[in-house]
């Protein structure tokens, strides 16, 4: 088995991103790896090009948002803990996410979790946990949304 040196966790701010967050740093413990937390804001008027200038304002205030709720998905103490790389892109979710990992060899492990959307929504809009999970290349560890990380029990005297 290869070592786990870096893993990269997309988040898209639900809760199911947020799980999977929770989990990566749990394994980050357990392992001593740093961090990629990456947000891809979906630019659904990338093929419209006559809407650029109506969609400009648009996106850079989605863009806006997007950066304060990605600085603010880790507390201060997690950030020191972590060090992790907050990055911010625009695009396709599962492209963007590929092209990261290709752009970043030294990641060892994506964790994300499932959409939890049903399977006709699935088959008409495709999957980015699907895409990602096909073509990633390094593990995936998938999570279900609808699981609850186990909070670490305190530590008990003997």
């Amino acid at each position: 088995m290869q070592p786990v040196n870096s893993i990269l966790v997309p988040v898209d701010f639900s809760a199911g991103s947020k799980h999977a967050l929770a989990y990566a740093m749990r394994l980050a413990d357990s392992f001593g790896t740093s961090l990629h937390v990456v947000h891809v804001l979906d630019d659904a008027f990338a093929a419209a090009g006559y809407l650029e200038t109506y969609a400009g304002d648009y996106m850079e205030a989605a863009a806006q948002q997007a950066g304060a709720e990605l600085e603010a998905v880790l507390t201060p103490e997690q950030k020191a803990r972590y060090s992790p790389a907050l990055v911010a892109r625009i695009g396709k979710p599962a492209d963007e996410i590929l092209a990261y990992l290709a752009e970043h060899p030294e990641i060892d492990l994506v964790v994300m979790a499932t959409a939890g959307r049903g399977r006709v929504a699935r088959f008409m809009m495709g999957s980015v946990t699907d895409r990602v999970l096909r073509a990633a290349p390094c593990p995936v560890l998938v999570l279900d949304p609808h699981d609850r990380v186990e909070e670490q029990a305190p530590d008990r005297a003997a």
